[in-house]
């Protein structure tokens, strides 16, 4: 699979007979190659999934980061997927899951920028996890230490909330969560993320 055709759209079972080891994103059937998390964006990450696996312990909902497909219209009807992987990802409703992938749209996401995906999270993935319904969205830069928080009102992510480095974040759709981003950032220096 390594001769992508750039204009030509793709199928799910298109997509399940790939071989290559490339990380891909589907736009309504389009692929997008995705590049490997650099060191700074592994470390929050990783600090990310740990506030959150630690709280949901014991509870219905489960924390996943990526690699993990989320295919936001997989309803049968659609011949060419909306599929993300998420960096981090929260899902309540255990009929979404499959074993393999997420069907339909997470309660919480979070997408940490790279100077790779940048435009990609802020615009293309704002818009389609707002129509497909997730409930929580959150935007973090790692360079500037801070995270902008959307949450989902009437079919519309209302205007961001703009949280730094030292901020505690309540986590709208987990009641009584709360995300300390002293620890999220603790460790990162000032150094521009390659």
């Amino acid at each position: 699979m390594s001769n992508l055709a750039e204009e030509r759209r793709y199928t799910y079972a298109d997509y399940r007979t790939w071989n290559d080891n490339a990380r891909y994103e589907l736009i309504d059937g389009v692929p997008c190659m995705m590049a490997a998390p650099s060191r700074l964006h592994q470390k929050i990450s990783m600090e990310f999934s740990r506030q959150l696996s630690n709280f949901l312990r014991g509870k219905p909902c489960e924390v996943y980061s990526a690699p993990f497909e989320v295919y936001l219209n997989f309803d049968k009807t659609s011949e060419y997927p909306i599929m993300y992987q998420p960096d981090i990802l929260v899902v309540c409703d255990e009929s979404k899951h499959d074993g393999n992938k997420i069907n339909g749209a997470p309660d919480f996401i979070i997408e940490i920028l790279s100077p790779f995906s940048r435009s990609h999270d802020i615009n293309t993935k704002f818009r389609h996890y707002q129509r497909f319904g997730v409930k929580e969205y959150w935007i973090v830069d790692p360079v500037e230490k801070f995270v902008i928080v959307y949450v989902l009102k009437d079919g519309k992510y209302g205007r961001g909330i703009v949280y730094r480095d030292d901020d505690i974040i309540p986590v709208y759709t987990l009641e009584g969560c709360e995300i300390n981003l002293a620890e999220i950032f603790h460790d990162i220096n000032s150094e521009p993320e390659q």
